[in-house]
């Protein structure tokens, strides 16, 4: 991949990472956009200074997990969601579409959940590029438990067995919103979640292929700590920048 748009003499960026644990969904996305608009007013500030009074804009990165939902963004298509309002209260999940890329999935325990808010104008101003490095950093962290994954042409996302149409299983479901360059939605990678609430929707809107987790594919319960610490690092090394933890306000 080229770097041919990353901006030249900029310093390491830092990203401040926010363990948010699970979280609900509406919760997580008012956070989200709490701090997408954080970064977006300081960009904007920065267009009425002269150069030495001009300030960084912070970069973030959430993880957490989410009590069972179903999210659909805004290319996806209702019909898509297999189940009534009477069956989302029995399956105690909730529903709601919005303003990410992408069709409809799930979120739900078991998972982990990133949410990278970053000004990319401090990275590279690509966004094809910044769904490819999300990808690698998941495929990077599923070598490290033993799983080999790639993407499947034409499709966002990590998959097992991509070169297998018949064999081809996502593991890990992405979509993102962007705005003047700043990201926010992310990734969904399922380490130990319950698959059979994959059953009541078309997941990413693919009728053909099946979901999968780490926790099938070794056969056993998988450290989700440990998974969290390993997408940190291939996250920081991928995106060449420096994370910092920061405490949850």
């Amino acid at each position: 991949m080229s770097d041919a748009n990353v901006p030249a003499g900029n310093a390491t960026p830092v990203v401040k990472f926010r363990y948010a644990g699970m979280i609900d969904y509406k919760e997580a996305w008012d956070y989200q956009e709490q701090l997408f608009g954080r970064v977006v007013a300081r960009k904007t500030a920065n267009r009425d200074l002269p150069a030495e009074q001009q300030t960084t804009p912070e970069n973030f990165l959430v993880l957490c997990a989410h009590p069972h939902v179903y999210t659909l963004g805004k290319s996806g298509e209702e019909s898509h969601l297999l189940v009534n309002g009477d069956q989302l209260a029995q399956l105690h999940a909730t529903f709601y579409k919005i303003n990410r890329g992408g069709d409809i999935t799930y979120h739900g325990p078991g998972q982990i959940v990133g949410y990278p808010i970053l000004d990319l104008d401090q990275f590279f101003t690509d966004i094809h590029k910044y769904l490819r490095f999300l990808e690698e950093v998941i495929i990077l962290t599923l070598v490290d438990f033993g799983i080999t994954a790639g993407r499947y042409e034409g499709y966002t996302g990590v998959w097992l067995d991509a070169d297998h149409p018949v064999k081809a299983r996502k593991i890990c479901a992405m979509g993102v919103r962007t705005s003047r360059w700043v990201t926010m939605h992310g990734w969904a990678l399922n380490v130990n979640p319950d698959l059979s609430y994959f059953g009541n929707i078309v997941p990413c809107g693919i009728n053909d292929k099946a979901v999968t987790s780490m926790q099938k594919e070794l056969g056993v319960v998988v450290d989700e700590n440990a998974v969290a610490e390993r997408i940190l690092h291939h996250f920081s090394n991928q995106f060449s920048c420096k994370i910092i933890a920061e405490a949850t306000e």
